[in-house]
This record gives C-alpha cells, sequence and structure tokens, in this order.
C-alpha cells in the first residue's frame, strides 16, 4: 500500500509524465515485437521481414492521413534528417543483427545497452539539454542493474563486439535524432517518410530473396507489422512530449520485458541475478520520477 501512496505524491508535470508513459509502453511493445522477429526469423529473412513490416505500416499512416499525408510529407521540414535517420538505423538493425550471430545474449545485451548512455551524452550538445544528477544517477543505476542481469563474461575485443557497439551507438544518434524531428514533424509523418526509406532499402533484397508465407504465416507477419506500428507511433509521441534525457534511463525496462517474454514463451527461467537486476531498474525509473518531481527537472519538457 506504500508504493501508490507514494506515487500518488509525485507531482510531475503531466507531459513529461505522458511522454515517460508512452515511451516506456513503446519499449514493451518493441519487446513483444521483438519475440515475435526472432518466432519468425528462423524461416524468412531478416530485410523480407522487415520489408513487409514497413509496408504495413505505411498503409496504416495511408489510411489515417488520408490524402493529405503525402503532400505534407513531401513538403515536410524534417525531411533529410528523417531520411538520414532512416539509414542509419537499418545499418544499427543490421549490425545488431548480425552480431548476434556470434555474441552469447547476455554479452549482446550488455554491449547493447550502451545506447542510453550516448544518448543522454549526445543530448546536451545536440539539443541543449540539461541532465539533471537524477537522471545520471537513474541511468547508472539502470546500467548496473543490466550487468547483473546479464552477467556477461570474458567479453574481449572482436568484430561481433565492435558491431554490437556500433550499434548501440547508433541506435542512440538515431533516437536523438528522432527527438529533434518530432518537434519539426507530425508522428504520422515521420512514420510514413522512415518507412518508406526502408521499403525502398528493402525491397530489392526481399524480392530476390523471397520467401511464400502460407495464409496462416501471412497472418502473423502482418499482426507483426501493427505491433510495430504501434511501437514506432508511441515511441514518436513519447520523444515529443519529452527531453531523450529524462526519458533515456526507462529503455532499460524492456531487458525485464525480454526475460518475462522468455520465460513465457520459451521456458526460460532466469537467474536469481535477474530479479537483482530488475529491482535495480525499477529504482533507476523511480529516481528520475522523484527527481523530477522534487524540483531538479523542473525546467522547459516541452516544445
Amino acid at each position: 500500500m506504500l508504493l501508490p501512496k507514494a506515487l500518488m505524491r509525485i507531482k510531475l508535470d503531466p507531459v513529461a509524465l505522458s511522454g515517460i508513459l508512452l515511451t516506456g509502453l513503446s519499449y514493451a511493445l518493441f519487446s513483444v515485437h521483438d519475440a515475435a522477429i526472432k518466432w519468425i526469423v528462423v524461416s524468412y529473412p531478416v530485410l523480407q521481414i522487415l520489408f513487409i513490416r514497413s509496408v504495413i505500416i505505411v498503409l496504416g499512416c495511408l489510411a489515417l492521413g488520408g490524402r493529405d499525408i503525402v503532400a505534407n510529407a513531401v513538403r515536410s521540414p524534417a525531411r533529410v534528417p528523417l531520411l538520414s535517420r532512416s539509414f542509419l538505423l537499418l545499418a544499427a538493425w543490421l549490425s545488431f543483427y548480425t552480431a548476434a550471430r556470434s555474441l552469447p545474449l547476455a554479452e549482446l545485451t550488455t554491449l547493447y545497452y550502451a545506447a542510453p548512455i550516448g544518448v543522454t551524452l549526445l543530448s546536451v550538445p545536440v539539443l541543449k539539454e540539461v541532465v539533471t544528477p537524477p537522471r545520471w544517477i537513474a541511468l547508472g543505476l539502470g546500467f548496473i542493474g543490466v550487468l547483473i542481469a546479464c552477467n556477461p563474461t570474458g567479453i574481449g575485443l572482436s568484430w561481433p563486439v565492435y558491431l554490437a557497439l556500433q550499434a548501440a551507438a547508433l541506435w542512440a544518434v538515431c533516437i536523438v535524432l528522432l527527438r529533434k524531428t518530432a518537434l519539426q514533424e507530425t508522428t504520422q509523418v515521420s512514420m510514413l517518410i522512415t518507412n518508406t526509406v526502408f521499403i525502398i532499402l528493402t525491397g530489392g533484397f526481399a524480392y530476390q530473396y523471397w520467401v511464400a508465407p502460407t495464409g496462416t504465416e501471412w497472418l502473423f507477419l502482418i499482426s507483426t507489422g501493427v505491433l510495430a506500428g504501434l511501437a514506432q507511433f508511441t515511441l514518436f509521441e513519447g520523444m515529443r512530449r519529452a527531453d531523450v534525457s529524462l526519458l533515456a534511463p526507462f529503455e532499460y525496462s524492456s531487458l525485464i520485458w525480454s526475460f518475462m517474454l522468455g520465460y513465457l514463451i520459451w521456458g526460460d527461467i532466469p537467474r536469481a541475478g535477474v530479479f537483482v537486476g530488475a529491482a535495480l531498474i525499477f529504482s533507476a525509473g523511480f529516481v528520475v520520477l522523484f527527481g523530477e518531481a522534487s524540483g531538479n527537472g523542473k525546467r522547459r519538457l516541452t516544445p
């Protein structure tokens, strides 16, 4: 009973709080999406899955946005950074999936979760954000939680390690660019431009190496595309509402969802360290909330 009462006493800027909630929901949806990708990637090339997913998202944007959304996308003041972000994001995914073939999950996850640290560091020179002490503390707690949960040992320099770090660095740049473009363009236009670029970049490969899905598999692939669209929408909307340095520690929450889904779907039983790490990750979220509410984060959080 004490925890709900403590949460009720937190008085945070409602727009920033909505950004935290949307971003947290996004990482939960992405975790479910990644689990679905892991399920079907054994039968289909990654780029074919990305192609189908992007087609579903573009069709959804066109259905909801109508004829005006295409004209708005062509005239968008953010089209250049959105195009750049699309190329970087695809490079990040390819780096991550290539590294995943050689690295154990614990090492891969730990290296990739350097991304929130990169996001916070880049937010200062690129977005001119002021990173408060509670945000740094939360970031440190979250990363320590990841280390304890994943228990990486003997990480040495190798090509897969480099690719995992490259994926983390590229993802950090993409998140910062997402915040920058979110202040200039609507979420639907941003999603339309991003996924149109993905269709163009992955279409040739998907055509050449196409694996014909069955009826049931088509339903599963379409559902994955819808799930990815919802995850992208909540992430874009979350980034519109709060500083990326405020939101960065909440990316660690996706690790908890990953372990939960691993147990529910594949029967992977978490080690005791996973629960300790999860507790630290939860603590990081509360450090951010209480820190912002106490006055350390009372500053302009919205455009």
